[in-house]
């Protein structure tokens, strides 16, 4: 069977949607989630399959856009044996070289709450994440499952930098990635590093794609996505190449 085909039977599983809410992403707009029911087990057989399918997780729940009248929100993914990577991407990989890089299950550490906590505030301190709270940050990171992971980038004893993911069958799945804010340490783009890192290890186990969520060509904040190439996109229920994109090299 295709690492493409969902293997579960998707019709057999119940889904609710929420009331309409403002776009966090498209300014004027409204969007409505799409959610498996929280009773429903939430096993890996279930999850690869509805990852395939552009669901996502937030702690416990998986979910996916369902938006009436839109679909901005386009699922995209890495396909690891083609990635190239870019000129200033490999400037990134070596600048951080001296990072050690350590997998840890996602569970709360007080450590990583505090550079989450001073991430928030500093750079997101105008979003719907703000303020920080160690449950809110318990509810979006936390999972007692053994797909659920985190990574964290340490230079010496400091932590610099975590990225949550999941390990699936057909990929790993980028949650989310937060670092330390201090001017000292843009140079080292640690986001880009953290996706790159996700790629090397998904092609280590030999793994054949990361994800990387919901990318809107209209939207800044989603802008990233496109320097990681070749992309791919879903379409209604078919990955397929996205062919031309505006990031530089």
């Amino acid at each position: 069977m295709s690492s493409n085909t969902p293997r579960h039977p998707i019709r057999d599983l119940r889904f609710f949607l929420t009331v309409p809410h403002a776009c966090s992403y498209l300014e004027g707009r409204e969007a409505t989630t799409l959610f498996l029911d929280p009773q429903e087990s939430h096993g890996l057989g279930i999850y690869d399959s509805l990852a395939l399918l552009g669901f996502r997780r937030s702690g416990h729940h998986l979910y996916r856009p369902h938006c009436e009248g839109c679909n901005a929100c386009v699922s995209v993914r890495i396909p690891v044996e083609d990635f190239q990577p870019s000129r200033s991407q490999r400037k990134v990989a070596r600048r951080n070289a001296d990072l050690h890089l350590i997998e840890r299950p996602a569970l709360f550490d007080p450590e990583h709450y505090a550079l989450y906590e001073r991430y928030i505030e500093t750079r997101h301190w105008d979003g719907d994440m703000y303020p920080p709270t160690r449950e809110q940050y318990r509810t979006f990171l936390t999972l007692d499952e053994p797909y659920a992971r985190l990574l964290e980038f340490r230079l010496g004893d400091r932590l610099l930098a975590i990225s949550a993911f999941d390990r699936l069958e057909h990929g790993l799945s980028a949650i989310y990635t937060f670092f330390d804010p201090s001017v000292e340490w843009e140079r080292r783009s640690l986001g880009t590093f953290a996706v790159l890192s996700l790629v090397n290890a998904a092609y280590r186990e030999g793994l054949p794609h990361v994800y990387l969520g919901y990318w809107i060509r209209d939207c800044r904040k989603m802008a990233y996505k496109e320097a990681y190439r070749p992309l791919e996109v879903l379409e209604g229920r078919h990955w397929r190449r996205l062919l031309t994109t505006t990031a530089s090299t």
